[in-house]
Formats: structure tokens, sequence, C-alpha cells
């Protein structure tokens, strides 16, 4: 009897005037792997050239969600003895990361289910994003001792007041109403529409264009349910305007409420050397000319990081031993202006070459 092939882990079809971008590795919530970043490059670059398709639409196999993240357990275990495997992950992925936010046909990112780390990176970049009433997005790399890359230090600057700042430090996750608030996405599409909608989109003729999308989707969007942050905003706005993880740790130990007094409990869990190289690079994101810019600045980071033995541990925590209990190696005094400039001052060749 003839074995079936596996299916890959990146499906690539096209569906009417649609080209499909469907990630498939379910039982690692669709985590982003060297092989997957590389399909999806190729199908970008098919997709782009093909007269016959008017946009690009990326989904998730399976609903649990459209991506948790990249593959950091691939790269806890070869961060220490190989290193040149997590760079390159990293740098592949920001690749393509640009790509998406540049891509010159509409790119649709249906945000369904858990979008994190890595599945921000290749859908907030895009250029009309969905999410749905499933939608758990979150940055929370502050918990494993990393910090939001994927372009994170770009697009959260953008937020609303000084909403990014408290998503990339807490990592919180938030849902679809707070996920368009903070401009990571466009359109609310209940899950028993997408169907609909996936249908309306490929009937699209191939000379469609930005517009003609915007609109298939506003047809079958619905507003936005309430937002549970919202009675909360003006506080963050104050409590997250410092440029120091200390500052507003005290501003929010001065904000004597239930918020407050929790949001203080969950920053206090979270990486010291992560939350102050988070904030900075979230400052100068912040300063920034471009998503580029801000890559280049990540991916600094990011080889800084395969030497920092909190990232290790926080993966272990997270994902290895999973029993949430990461023990830092450094408190927020051990952490110096020369300590963070260690990851933002690294020499590396550049993503980009301008």
């Amino acid at each position: 009897m003839e074995m079936q092939a596996p299916a890959p882990e990146v499906i690539v079809e096209r569906q009417g005037a649609i080209g499909r971008i469907r990630l498939n590795r379910m039982k690692a919530l669709n985590s982003l792997n060297v092989p997957m970043i590389r399909l999806i490059a190729e199908a970008l670059t098919e997709f782009e050239s093909d007269p016959s398709v008017a946009a690009v639409m990326v989904t998730g196999e399976g609903e649990r969600g459209l991506c948790a993240g990249g593959d950091i357990r691939m790269i806890y275990e070869s961060g220490r003895e190989r290193p040149a495997e997590g760079a390159q992950f990293w740098r592949e992925e920001f690749i393509v990361n640009s790509r998406i936010s540049a891509y010159p046909k509409p790119y649709v990112a249906i945000m369904d289910g858990i979008v994190m780390g890595g599945g921000v990176g290749i859908s907030a970049h895009g250029s009309h994003r969905v999410v749905t009433e499933r939608t758990r997005l979150a940055m929370p790399e502050t918990g494993i001792g990393y910090f939001p890359d994927v372009g994170a230090t770009w697009l959260l600057p953008h937020a609303p007041g000084e909403f990014g700042t408290y998503l990339g430090l807490t990592g919180r996750d938030i849902g679809a109403t707070d996920a368009i608030h903070a401009r990571l996405a466009d359109h609310y599409v209940p899950t028993a529409k997408l169907d609909e909608l996936f249908s309306t989109l490929a009937a699209l003729p191939s000379s469609a264009r930005a517009a003609d999308v915007d609109a298939a989707i506003q047809g079958v969007a619905e507003q936005v349910p309430p937002s549970p942050l919202a009675a909360h905003l003006k506080a963050i706005d104050r409590c997250f305007a410092f440029d120091t993880v200390e500052e507003i740790l005290a501003a929010l130990e001065a904000e004597d409420s239930d918020f407050g007094r929790e949001t203080l409990a969950l920053l206090r869990s979270r990486s010291a050397l992560s939350m102050a190289l988070t904030l900075d690079l979230l400052r100068a994101g912040r300063k920034s000319a471009s998503l580029n810019e801000c890559l280049e600045r990540e991916y600094s980071a990011t080889l800084g990081m395969l030497s920092n033995p909190d990232f290790y541990e926080g993966v272990r925590a997270a994902v290895i031993d999973k029993d949430r209990n990461p023990r830092w190696s450094l408190g927020l005094s051990d952490v110096t202006e020369e300590k963070r400039a260690q990851f933002t001052n690294r020499d590396h060749l550049p993503l980009f070459v301008a």
C-alpha cells in the first residue's frame, strides 16, 4: 500500500483570485521554523509575479490559532552550542516581516485564535488584518527573558498613547477590540462569517485592488464588542509614560487601584533585563523613520540573547519544564546602561541594503 506523503508545514495554493498561505503545524500551534519561513518567502515571490492573484491571505490550520510565535524550543536547544541556527532563523524571519509590510498586493491576515510573537510579525504588518471573537494577541516576550521583536518595536510605539508600551512590557494578551485599538488589526469578523469572507475574496477579479479587498471585508465585518481595557487607558497613559522601568513601577504603586496592583505584580514577575531592554527599544522605535530601522536594531539585540542566561531560563520555565517559575539572574538594579548596550550596539551583517 502506497504511503501518503505528510502534508507540508505551509500549504500554498490559489483560491480564485486569492493566493493562500496556510500554516499547517497544528501540534505546535503553527509555530514558525526556518523551513516554514522559507516557504512563506517563496509563496510571496510566486504570488507577487502571478497576474491571476489579486491578493494574498495568510491563515492558520486548526481552530487554536494563526501562529503562537517562533520555534523558541529550537533556539533553546541549539542556541548555546549552535548560535548560528538561531541567528539565521531570526534573520530570515525579520526579512519576511519587512517584505509583508512593503508587499505590493493586498495582504490579508486572518488573526483568529492565538496570535503571538512571530504570529504578530506575519499578520500585523499586513495591509488588511482581520480579528475574531477568538483572537488572543500578545507579544509575551518579557515573560521568557526576551523582548518584543518581529518589528514590534515599530508597531507598538504607533499605538495610541502608551498602550503599546503597556503591551510590550507586560506581555498581556488582548482580544479583538484592543488589538484594533492598538492599531495591530483593522476589522472584526466573527468566525461564523469567515467562510463567507473567504468565498467573497476568492470571487474578486484578478484586477482587484486594495480598495476592493477592503470593501469585501467590510461587507462581512461587524462592530467590535466593548473593550475590557477601555476603563484603564488613562491610567496606562499616566503610568507608562516614563523612560525607565523604575519610574513606571513607582507610578503603578502610586496609582492605588486594583488595576495598578495587578499590573505591578505582573511586571515584577517579568525579566528585569527584558523589560529595560524592551523599553529602550520601544522608545527608539518611536523616533525611528522606518520598520527596517527597527528590525535592524532588534536583530542586533537578538544576537545578544543567544548568550543571555535569562532567555534560556525563561524558555525553560515556560516551554521546557513548564513550571512557570523562572529564576531571573538580574534584578533591576543590576541592569545598567552598559549592560543594555551589549544588546543594542552589536556588530552584525545588515539585514537590508540601503
